[in-house]
């Protein structure tokens, strides 16, 4: 079964529904199914075949649906680009996943075939409506997914139907999505949260859509209260903005609103407190991957967790190992393996590195967690970013909770600075809203952390370097004086 079964779930049984609502029109999923079938007649008339690579390097828009839709029904890659990237971070995919052309609104500077969103949507009106017959299965790549590439160069994790069906599958179904939601998506589609979760929920579970090109804090509150949603999709930075929406009408929304989802980057527990203040929601934490997708989840009827990414998603396995590759013990630090239908088969074309990022089946994540007892997983934080000063090892993680529950602090990231007598130190930037004593900072971090743990300097900064979905790029920190 290939993600065309599951999308007819909507496709065919709620064919006169309305699916989507996108600058100010609406679409049924009838008129979804058509546009995306007439794409895929122009793709194939343009000579791409199954295997081949389409690049997408646009914002969130109709044609960008079209163009995912029409890949999957025809068996060629759909492999988005960041909208953010720029010469450099583009032409590196480009070269690597060599696709057949580049759709673009905007010239970049390649020899590739380039085509316009617009004048390939108005050429694709003129095919039939109905669907291409093409042979796939749930092995078959339906996209690639280039990595965020902050301890290297960028790779493209390839995903296939059966990663995104059964990714999809168990967030319906764990998380009770069904067509009487109505889900607003301000996340980009050129990531794997807006896509693999926020797209592949809508089209399966048949809910009603709102599609934004981008999340806009200042228009937030108006578009919740006209949309009425009941179902939202976010990261961090997000439900930081969403805090500041006046307490009546955050109640107004809190009301209509069934479940609030984050993920993409660690929630800062004090986030999750205030915005349960507010709101009167509890926001239900998830961890996921590129390669992975959802990886673990807070239960949607059961307790969620400040601070806590929950339980393993239904037919996933986890190890936690250490460094000789042992299971460590509930309440210790290890890496976090993963096994299921939802992981990856590899990087596109990196032989070497997929090779490396397995053992005994299992994918190696890079992030280090620890269990309780009663099997929540809390992420500590990147192994590339575990400081060890002295010996000792330090999770920023815990740091970074502890100074966001001060009042003057807004955001935080703790990173490692070389020192020549214990190796590195931990040094914390900030981003406060008020004027900040950095000896009183200092003070209260030595009465609830070890000395070890303390940050040896305290940065100011107007903001933290983020990527689109609000992860701290720390490789990006400016380095302190």
């Amino acid at each position: 079964m290939t993600l065309n079964d599951l999308f007819d779930l909507s496709f065919v049984n709620r064919r006169e529904r309305i699916a989507l609502e996108f600058e100010g029109r609406q679409y049924t999923f009838g008129e979804i199914d058509g546009r995306a079938n007439r794409m895929a007649w122009l793709l194939l008339d343009r000579g791409l075949k199954p295997g081949a690579r389409l690049c997408v390097y646009l914002a969130n828009s109709l044609e960008m649906i079209d163009l995912f839709l029409a890949c999957v029904k025809t068996g060629v890659i759909f492999v988005p680009i960041n909208i953010l990237y720029r010469g450099r971070e583009i032409a590196h995919i480009l070269g690597d996943a060599e696709p057949a052309a580049l759709v673009t609104a905007t010239p970049v500077e390649t020899a590739l075939p380039q085509w316009n969103p617009r004048e390939l949507a108005e050429a694709a009106s003129r095919f039939p409506s109905t669907r291409p017959t093409i042979a796939l299965d749930g092995d078959s790549p339906a996209g690639i997914i280039y990595t965020s590439g902050t301890t290297g160069t960028s790779k493209g994790a390839v995903l296939t139907h059966t990663n995104f069906a059964v990714n999809a599958l168990n967030i319906l179904t764990c998380w009770q999505i069904t067509e009487a939601d109505r889900l607003l998506l301000s996340l980009p589609l050129f990531h794997v949260h807006g896509l693999g979760n926020g797209l592949h929920a809508w089209l399966i579970g048949g809910c009603r859509m709102r599609l934004l090109e981008r999340f806009e804090h200042q228009k937030a509150a108006a578009e919740m209260l006209d949309f009425q949603p009941t179902l939202l999709f976010g990261v961090p930075t997000m439900y930081v903005r969403l805090l500041e929406i006046p307490e009546a009408e955050a109640r107004l929304i809190g009301s209509r609103m069934r479940l609030f989802v984050c993920g993409s980057a660690p929630l800062p527990a004090q986030t999750l407190e205030d915005f349960r203040a507010l709101f009167g929601h509890t926001i239900l934490e998830r961890y996921g991957m590129s390669e992975t997708l959802m990886n673990t989840s807070n239960p949607y009827a059961g307790e969620r967790r400040p601070g806590s990414v929950g339980l393993p998603m239904p037919g996933l396995s986890v190890r936690l190992l250490n460094a000789e590759g042992a299971p460590v013990a509930d309440g210790e630090t290890g890496e976090l393996y993963l096994r299921g239908p939802n992981v990856f088969p590899g990087y596109w074309r990196r032989e070497e590195a997929t090779a490396a990022s397995f053992r005994d089946g299992y994918f190696k994540t890079g992030d280090l967690a620890v269990r309780s007892p009663d099997g929540y997983y809390t992420l500590c934080g990147r192994k590339s970013d575990l400081i060890i000063s002295g010996g000792f090892n330090i999770y920023p993680r815990e740091i970074e909770e502890f100074l966001l529950e001060q009042p003057e602090v807004q955001e935080a990231a703790v990173a490692a600075q070389p020192d020549r007598l214990r190796g590195e130190v931990p040094v914390a930037y900030l981003v406060c809203g008020q004027a900040v004593d950095a000896v009183e900072l200092e003070k209260r971090c030595r009465e609830k952390l070890a000395s070890f743990k303390i940050p040896r300097t305290f940065v100011m900064v107007e903001k933290l370097p983020r990527n689109a979905l609000g992860k701290v790029q720390k490789h990006l920190l400016p380095k302190p004086l």
